[in-house]
């Protein structure tokens, strides 16, 4: 049902922003809105990252 779902709003978002022939990724947005309804449905919630968390996340390199 994901996969359906994100192909039907990318066939939607080709024809209304006129895309040239081509592969294109799926805006993020796109996908992320799919995720978001589906774990609603499912009676899932996602907390929000604190700032200290967030800064905490972006802190990491690679080898660290």
């Amino acid at each position: 049902d994901l996969s359906f779902a994100d192909q039907a709003l990318c066939v939607k978002f080709i024809s209304e922003h006129k895309l040239d022939d081509g592969v294109h990724p799926v805006p993020l947005e796109l996908d992320m809105s799919v995720a978001q309804l589906k774990l609603e449905t499912m009676g899932i919630k996602l907390d929000t990252l604190t700032a200290e968390q967030t800064e905490y996340m972006n802190s990491w390199s690679s080898g660290t």
